[in-house]
């Protein structure tokens, strides 16, 4: 690549080299950033010329991309964090929950430096996962701000390889972004299959419900008519038998497609998870079948049969209990209506999780509780420069300075 009279990785052969001794040879490898006198020139976007130079595709891992400890695991198409037990987060940038206030096995995430959010389990509700709640009907919150979704996982469908028929009904929240992207269920997993994952899911994507499976040798997709969004309650009626599957959407026409390849049975082994999954991001999920957010609304009545002479029943093992899940509340209930937030702070529900965000200035469970203006959720952030410790005063704050440093916020050397 040739940046005026710069050349980065081999010269031209017309250009005059001085050679010291014997043949020169290119570079080869990857160049990530080129930088001249403390200016950073960009290899591709700022080249004057170039020759045989193509993309670099160094894994992810090669980077160490994981903070604090984390274990970075990637195959040909994504990577993830796996974090020690203190720390979250894609990149396990987060210290998490030191002294973990959550109870009944609720995921404790960091809301802040200082206050943890409890991510509930099925069956519990509350700022700390401590008030029982009845489910008949399981409400989903589609995708939280700090990247879960809320899911129920049922033990693995039995007996599923060669014939399966689903049968359920939902309600949408009324939002705009529940029509986009949304997981309605899901079971499989990677690395099975001769071409592929072995997979069967169900989501809603541009409106349209989207029905897809993968026996092992290519994916084979449905997709419905956008939605009728006049009504309340939605009925899907979905099956396959060997390669040909078909959807049956309200009073909408059934549709049918035959999956590619010579393969015939589907042979999954996950669990069955309802509303979203269990994984932290998508990219953990089998290609094709990364819908980016959980279901938001209501799903229920979601029955199953493997055999076109039994009768329809509801998942899990027992019958129609989940095996476990997170985040998901009584359908028309609100967990907010429990909740009082003070000093201006909004309670913020997803599923049956529920915690307050503080205006600027408080903090706390409940918002009860001042932010002193020495902490780093202060705003605006203290003033003290090369290391000085912030100490509160009645009024504002002053600096202690270190050995060499002076000054009102030891700014001066």
């Amino acid at each position: 690549i040739t940046f005026g009279s710069i050349f980065l990785g081999n010269v031209p052969v017309h250009e005059e080299v001085h050679r010291c001794a014997g043949q020169i040879y290119g570079y080869k490898g990857c160049v990530r950033d080129f930088q001249v006198n403390n200016k950073e020139l960009f290899i591709i976007d700022e080249a004057l010329g170039g020759k045989n130079v193509e993309n670099c595709n160094v894994p992810i891992c090669d980077y160490h991309p994981c903070h604090n400890g984390g274990t970075c695991t990637s195959d040909a198409e994504n990577w993830f964090c796996e974090c020690p037990k203190l720390y979250s987060g894609k990149l396990c940038q987060f210290a998490t929950c030191d002294e973990n206030p959550c109870g009944n096995g609720a995921t404790c995430f960091p809301k802040s430096r200082r206050d943890a959010v409890c991510l509930c389990p099925y069956g519990r509700s509350g700022i700390l996962c401590s008030d029982a709640i009845n489910i008949s009907q399981p409400s989903f919150s589609g995708t939280d701000v700090f990247g879960y979704t809320s899911f129920l996982a049922y033990s693995t469908i039995p007996h599923i390889t060669f014939y399966y028929e689903f049968r359920l009904k939902f309600q949408l929240a009324n939002h705009y972004s529940a029509l986009q992207d949304n997981l309605i269920f899901f079971t499989g997993q990677k690395g099975q299959g001769l071409n592929g994952d072995d997979f069967l899911e169900l989501g809603l994507r541009n409106g349209r419900v989207v029905y897809s499976y993968n026996l092992g040798s290519g994916t084979a997709t449905i997709i419905s008519k956008p939605l009728d969004l006049t009504l309340n309650i939605h009925v899907i009626h979905l099956g396959r038998y060997l390669q040909k599957g078909w959807l049956k959407v309200d009073d909408q026409k059934n549709k049918t497609v035959t999956s590619p390849g010579r393969l015939v049975g589907l042979n999954v082994f996950s669990q069955f998870y309802l509303g979203g999954y269990r994984e932290y991001t998508p990219e953990l999920l089998p290609k094709g079948s990364r819908f980016k957010n959980s279901f938001q609304g209501c799903i229920f009545d979601v029955q199953v049969r493997t055999s076109m002479n039994q009768e329809f029943k509801s998942p899990g093992t027992p019958e129609g209990h989940p095996s476990s899940g997170r985040s998901v509340g009584q359908c028309k209930d609100s967990p907010c209506s429990l909740i009082k937030c003070r000093n201006g702070g909004k309670c913020i529900e997803s599923g049956s999780t529920v915690y307050c965000d503080c205006l600027p200035g408080w903090k706390g469970a409940f918002c009860t509780e001042t932010v002193s203006v020495c902490e780093p959720e202060h705003d605006p952030p203290h003033l003290c420069k090369q290391g000085g410790t912030c100490v509160p005063l009645p009024k504002g704050y002053t600096c202690h300075c270190p050995l060499g440093t002076t000054g009102t916020y030891c700014e001066q050397g």
